[in-house]
């Protein structure tokens, strides 16, 4: 069943209820389709989440296709996505494969497409090597163009600053926008659409890391740029940020920063599904929040029924229709406190000692189970393509005055190998931390292990502080090396802030009247008078700084780092080159190889 809801932005009364008086205005906005801007609003589809899973690896691909037949059914004029389309950083070529292949089914064809665009496309989709709108290009042919920004898994990352989403745009298949290439300072032009006498301006901002994205906002270094008349807009602001204050002071993004003269936020990245559009009364906008098309995690707010919006814009007005998602696998979840019930505490204090104590705990989880999947069958759509095998998650809390044994969960999740879609994760045992205190816990862990937490720990003290290395960009590295396989991630962070630190030195030196061309690392040594003058056909050190060959961008060392660097092959660190050099006033260069030498490294003959 769809639900709608009519707001109407000329109005200083709050959200409004379907009365007939609103049903009205529903009937004005929806019997002119000319001027009636039709929007299918998705955000965080996963695509790829559990896909090496025999049970659950097409559960985001079915999902998707339903989101576009319902855009294709709605004959919506574009799909607007809040990120995060795929769940990897490199989503696996089958994958990317789908997920192509049904935008191309769904999307493309011959419909026309009646949004004029009217924004500079070239600052638009600056990111893109062909900076034009999809359907207006002439080698495409869209029905249905799909608008989206990144997520926090799929944000560009690697050589190239690339994302799977570049790739989907310059294929044709997506308009990627709201993507920074700096984060000194941030300036959002919107893209400007109109349909008849509707006119929107959608802005977008990819996702940035929340502590970053704050003090940014604080420091006046993001800025959405109006309009000059933008009262004549309806305005809408695609983010992808935590939204919810409860994971630091500085973590999330207050809806406070965002201006007041926007009319609707698409929030992503927050999976509860609240898709009813709530009004911030302080500034005025609405905001809502789709949630997840794909249950991520085994959590309350990923039961909540999945919905998809339908988004009509006339002029200020705007309706909103909640589309439920009948593809979605179902999921049920009970916390269970066993110290509660007062039939089996009442068993245990009549013989607290009783070896079959743990027994009873799983005939009662088992029991527990059981209503969950019955559950879960009377909750299932009737669609074909809803997956029949649940989710189920039962939280046992096994705090009380006796202690209660517990049993293993993946023993216990055997019971329903065919029954549930995640046997081996069906139990999560709870206890208080006084009592988990010098107990192994068999359930997941409070606290995660993160990679990077051994850079903070050993490299960010005191008494380890790097002092040539930043330990928060080599935490950053880590997390992109975890997280979104990038192998070259600490390579280029380390090469970096090396080079970074060699120049600050080259610079300090030239201002303190030192020769540049002294190396960093070696002492002055003053000229004995024993030694000889130079003589012709003198070998002499010869460091690159740029070029891959010994060419202009030479550096003479002097006799003094000669000698210092002694007679060893591997401190002399020379490497045969291809490249002729040429000549010079000073005399022929000609370049010596050697086996094992460094290839930034050349030893020359002065004749």
């Amino acid at each position: 069943m769809i639900s709608l809801h009519v707001y109407d932005h000329d109005e200083t009364n709050d959200e409004t209820v379907l009365t007939k008086k609103m049903q009205g205005k529903m009937d004005k906005v929806e019997s002119d389709p000319k001027n009636t801007l039709r929007i299918l609003i998705a955000t965080d589809c996963h695509l790829g989440y559990k896909e090496k899973d025999p049970e659950r690896g097409e559960d985001s691909l079915n999902t998707f296709e339903e989101i576009l037949q319902h855009a294709q059914r709605q004959e919506v004029d574009m799909v607007l996505l809040g990120g995060d389309l795929f769940h990897e950083n490199k989503p696996s070529r089958k994958i990317l494969h789908g997920c192509m292949a049904l935008i191309r089914k769904y999307c493309m064809g011959e419909r026309p497409v009646h949004i004029e665009f009217l924004s500079d496309q070239a600052v638009n989709f600056a990111a893109s090597p062909f900076p034009v709108v999809n359907y207006k290009d002439p080698n495409l042919k869209v029905q249905i163009p799909v608008f989206t920004i990144h997520g926090n898994h799929d944000d560009p990352a690697g050589l190239g600053n690339l994302s799977a989403l570049n790739i989907l745009s310059v294929s044709g298949l997506v308009n990627y926008f709201g993507k920074s290439e700096t984060l000194e300072s941030v300036e959002i032009s919107p893209l400007l659409m109109k349909k008849g006498r509707t006119k929107l301006a959608l802005y977008g901002l990819g996702s940035i890391r929340d502590e970053r994205l704050h003090r940014m906002f604080v420091e006046k270094k993001i800025k959405l740029k109006p309009e000059k008349d933008q009262d004549s807009w309806f305005n809408i602001f695609v983010i992808h940020q935590n939204r919810a204050g409860n994971r630091g002071e500085t973590n999330y993004i207050p809806e406070e920063f965002l201006p007041d003269f926007l009319n609707l936020v698409v929030w992503g990245h927050e999976h509860d599904c609240k898709i009813k559009p709530v009004k911030n009364v302080r500034k005025g906008f609405y905001i809502t929040q789709p949630g997840s098309s794909v249950r991520t995690s085994l959590a309350h707010g990923e039961a909540i029924k999945k919905h998809v919006t339908l988004l009509g814009v006339k002029g200020k007005k705007h309706i909103f229709r909640e589309i439920p998602l009948e593809t979605v696998r179902p999921f049920c979840i009970e916390d269970v406190v066993l110290s509660g019930d007062g039939k089996f505490m009442q068993m245990i204090k009549a013989n607290p000692n009783d070896p079959k104590i743990s027994e009873y705990v799983e005939d009662y989880c088992e029991a527990k189970v059981d209503s969950l999947i019955a559950q879960a069958d009377a909750e299932h759509s009737g669609n074909a393509k809803q997956p029949k095998l649940p989710l189920i998650r039962l939280r046992v809390d096994c705090s009380g005055e006796f202690d209660i044994d517990t049993f293993s969960p993946h023993r216990f999740g055997q019971k329903f190998v065919d029954r549930v879609a995640n046997p081996k994760d069906i139990i999560l045992f709870q206890r208080n931390k006084a009592q988990t205190k010098g107990k192994e816990s068999t359930g997941e862990m409070a606290n995660s292990f993160r990679p990077e937490d051994l850079v903070l720990k050993y490299l960010a003290e005191e008494k380890n502080k790097l002092s040539l290395l930043s330990g928060k960009d080599l935490v950053d590295a880590v997390q992109e090396f975890v997280d979104k396989e990038e192998k070259d991630a600490i390579r280029t962070v380390v090469n970096h802030q090396l080079e970074g630190a060699q120049q600050r030195e080259m610079r300090k030196r030239q201002a303190g009247g030192d020769s540049i061309d002294e190396p960093v690392h070696k002492p002055k040594r003053k000229k004995s008078s024993k030694e000889p003058e130079k003589r012709k056909g003198q070998k002499v050190f010869l460091k690159k700084e740029q070029s891959q060959t010994c060419g202009e961008t030479a550096i003479l060392i002097s006799d003094e780092e000669m000698d210092s660097a002694g007679d060893s092959d591997s401190e002399a660190g020379t490497a045969s080159t291809s490249s002729r050099v040429g000549e010079r006033e000073r005399g022929r260069v000609k370049a010596e190889g050697q086996e094992d030498g460094n290839q930034n490294d050349c030893i020359i003959i002065l004749d």
